[in-house]
């Protein structure tokens, strides 16, 4: 088995984004909705740039998948408790679709762990698509003010992505990272 260098750039980055998760999590509970708002942003950008670094200076790794994973996540939940504390007179008419939104991340970790025993690390395309809208939502959101078009467009790309990702996890036989979508999971017999 090959060894992996889990030393690098994108790693560190993810692992930035991991340690800052319980800062940003002070900052809602403190209201602390300036300092909130630029952590989170920082965190949403350093989640762009540790794939790109990753994969243009080829520094994959399992290891990098699993904390890119992790720490996606952990930013995304901060985010969304900073939507329900610092946003909800915005998002009160259409609070809903963010609880089925939640509701369909939260059925795709226990899938997960019922079934593999482990945090998910698909990197599916349209979760890369999804969390990118998402991402500019809430950037939005917290800089300039509540966009309904963004919003829609976050939530139905994330109901699209976790379908997914369930329905994925409940084809493979074991877990794989990178499985980049349905197609290719159906296509590559080795996910099977």
């Amino acid at each position: 088995m090959k060894k992996e260098n889990i030393y690098n750039v994108p790693n560190f980055l993810s692992m930035y984004r991991l340690v800052t998760f319980p800062l940003i999590l002070w900052f809602i509970y403190d209201s602390k909705e300036s300092l909130f708002a630029m952590f989170l942003c920082i965190n949403l950008i350093t989640d762009i740039l540790d794939g790109l670094i990753a994969r243009v200076f080829n520094l994959k790794t399992e290891f990098g998948a699993k904390l890119d994973s992790l720490a996606d996540n952990g930013t995304f939940i901060a985010a969304f408790i900073g939507l329900f504390v610092f946003k909800m007179d915005d998002l009160s008419a259409s609070i809903w679709m963010l609880w089925v939104f939640m509701a369909c991340f939260a059925l795709g970790l226990m899938v997960s762990f019922i079934k593999f025993k482990q945090y998910p690390s698909l990197h599916l395309y349209t979760t890369k698509v999804g969390g990118y809208v998402q991402g500019i939502f809430i950037f939005v959101l917290f800089a300039w003010g509540y966009e309904p078009y963004l919003f829609y467009l976050a939530m139905i790309i994330g109901y699209i992505s976790h379908i997914e990702e369930i329905t994925i996890l409940l084809i493979l036989k074991r877990m794989k990272s990178d499985a980049r979508g349905l197609y290719w999971v159906l296509r590559d017999k080795s996910f099977a």
